[in-house]
């Protein structure tokens, strides 16, 4: 059962389709694992829908369909168009307005304010949330207008969209306000970032996004701060901090304690940017000794940063990360990293295992990694790992009866690989 969502995944790429008999199986282990649904829904076709309102335990399958599984107009259709956007159930609309968007950027977004005055609040919230598909400039007359909206979350979303493109008004005026708070001190030694946060939120940064109420036991200065930053296009920063690279600005030591504060707003601009080239300055790298990084203040920040590079690229710097770290901080970066993980990574991986194994440690302290190496580690290791099926001998240092736990999961880490090929060479062969 863990290894049916890369199944289908396969077996869609592949092109086959579900056999019919076989569809409730496939919406009973869809209604269980909300993870299998689109891919099982998409494996299985317009008779998943038809079965759903047969039977209500699988009504999900309605849910989960845009629309119920109702037909939608083709683009050359827009008197039906503009019907289903003016009458249809919400579902329908919110399909419809996907589907322009994905083809057509400029018609979704015309089609939107047409009733974009009428709609309630909470569906201008999920009809503005779909520009994110094929977001550009030329979006940005409409979310501005949308900064003046009545509903809070409406306006939170128009300036987080706003901050997205860096030459939008929004972002030059959030710009000048983080600019306005940040300077690099001359007068020292050694060249120092200063601080000195807003000590208001006025209503202009309140329209532009700034939620003035910080949340419980966080300062309100240093939560307005955060917001500016973060929002601010990060290719300003270089101009203002003395024409430094994004690696020479992190490696500035900041005064007052500010540091984790700035380098974190940083992190959510580089996510928000997916600016590639901040994102490696924040994170450093992999050999470094601290774990969490010159920038990122926690793992999680760099599991973020690291969605911002090219697979190959994210691959090798977790692969370092382990090398130098072991795989105890490296379990949320490992989330992170492509199906099946590439050689560098996956030897990284085997390594370290086999250290942990020769150590005597537990295996069940590594037991998440090993369920990830499972699905995630490339099939073609399964030969590396058949010299660690064996019972290891048990030194005097090592856990009692560790080394039959860890010849057991090495077993089973080398089957379930096996399995995983011979899944895939079935359906390329068929």
């Amino acid at each position: 059962m863990e290894l049916l969502l890369q199944w289908l995944a396969a077996a869609i790429t592949h092109g086959y389709a579900a056999p019919p008999q076989l569809l409730p199986a496939l919406l009973d282990a869809a209604r269980g694992r909300t993870d299998l649904r689109p891919a099982a829904l998409a494996f299985a076709g317009s008779r998943a829908t038809w079965l759903a309102r047969l039977n209500p335990d699988w009504r999900f399958a309605l849910r989960a369909t845009p629309g119920g599984g109702a037909a939608l107009p083709p683009a050359q259709d827009t008197a039906g168009i503009r019907l289903l956007w003016e009458e249809g159930l919400f579902a329908e609309r919110v399909a419809l307005l996907a589907a322009i968007r994905a083809r057509e950027p400029a018609a979704a977004r015309e089609l939107l304010a047409t009733t974009w005055a009428t709609e309630r609040a909470e569906d201008r919230l999920m009809f503005l949330d779909s520009l994110r598909t094929g977001l550009g400039p030329d979006d940005e007359p409409f979310l501005e207008q949308a900064l003046a909206d009545r509903s809070r979350n409406v306006r939170a979303t128009a300036a987080e969209l706003l901050s997205a493109l860096p030459d939008s008004a929004l972002a030059a005026r959030m710009a000048v306000r983080a600019a306005a708070c940040v300077a690099v001190d001359r007068t020292q030694d050694t060249p120092t970032i200063v601080v000195e946060a807003p000590h208001e939120c006025d209503a202009g940064m309140e329209r532009d996004g700034v939620v003035p109420k910080a949340p419980s036991g966080r300062g309100e200065r240093s939560w307005w701060f955060g917001q500016l930053v973060e929002a601010a296009p990060l290719g300003g920063w270089p101009g203002r901090l003395g024409g430094r690279t994004p690696a020479e600005i992190v490696a500035l030591p900041v005064a007052d304690d500010w540091r984790n504060e700035l380098h974190a707003a940083w992190c959510r601009a580089a996510v928000r940017q997916r600016d590639a080239g901040w994102a490696r300055a924040l994170l450093g790298t992999p050999a470094a000794p601290e774990a969490g990084g010159p920038g990122a203040v926690s793992l999680a920040e760099r599991a973020k940063l690291l969605g911002t590079l090219g697979s190959a690229e994210r691959a090798e710097w977790v692969a370092g990360f382990i090398a130098t770290h072991g795989l105890s901080e490296a379990f949320q970066l490992l989330g992170v990293c492509g199906v099946p993980w590439a050689a560098p990574l996956g030897r990284a991986v085997v390594d370290a295992l086999n250290i942990a194994r020769d150590a005597g440690s537990y295996p069940w302290s590594f037991s998440g990694v090993m369920g990830l190496a499972e699905r995630c580690l490339d099939p073609a290791e399964a030969g590396r790992l058949e010299g660690l099926m064996a019972v290891p001998d048990e030194g005097e240092d090592a856990s009692p009866g560790a080394g039959g736990y860890w010849a057991e999961a090495f077993q089973r880490l080398v089957t379930t690989l096996r399995l995983r090929a011979a899944m895939a060479e079935e359906l390329e062969g068929t």
